[in-house]
């Protein structure tokens, strides 16, 4: 086998004194390359940089594929403990009416359910589009994994006798709406 010199010279596309020109340039490349450095061409850089590219895009690309597993694993457990631990509201006549965002709205909830809610005993979370009840302590789970779906939440109140409380001496009739 020949190189790919000899064979250009034997077909005439490169004469002698081209060759002789090519191969003393070679020569004083590789002189100027320091010792202990590997001669890197152009083609062997650009492949060293599309990978470096590659690898980079991989990453990144794996980075957005688990946030958005994360963020369907937290969803998943979300769903399960508002399916668990939801407050059953079926016999309620009493509307309670909250705020999601600028929006008003109401659901039915017992006596008992109301007292609940207002003493911060039970709290309200959106499920999809449905509003359910669900204990405080599971709320502040919820929480944890992701704020925006608390909906309502009071604080519970730990002494409902305050010292400092000007009304206290009044009483707050029973069937008072708000």
């Amino acid at each position: 086998m020949s190189s790919l010199q000899e064979q250009l010279l034997k077909t005439g596309v490169v004469d002698k004194k081209k060759a002789k020109y090519i191969e003393q340039e070679k020569r004083k490349q590789k002189k100027k390359t320091p010792k202990g450095q590997a001669q890197l061409n152009e083609a062997t850089e650009e492949a060293i940089a599309n990978r470096e590219e590659r690898v980079a895009r991989d990453r990144e690309l794996s980075r957005q594929l688990n946030e958005k597993a994360e963020r369907k694993a937290v969803a998943a457990q979300i769903k399960q403990l508002i399916e668990v631990n939801r407050v059953d509201r079926n016999d309620g006549e009493i509307s309670y009416q909250f705020t999601d965002g600028k929006k008003i709205n109401k659901i039915y909830v017992t006596a008992l359910l109301q007292t609940q809610l207002s003493n911060g005993l039970i709290a309200i979370v959106k499920l999809g589009d449905q509003y359910e009840l669900v204990p405080s302590p599971v709320a502040e789970k919820i929480a944890q994994r992701d704020e925006s779906r608390i909906i309502l939440q009071n604080l519970a109140s730990k002494d409902s006798g305050n010292e400092d409380d000007s009304y206290a001496d009044y009483q707050i009739p029973d069937d008072l709406m708000w």
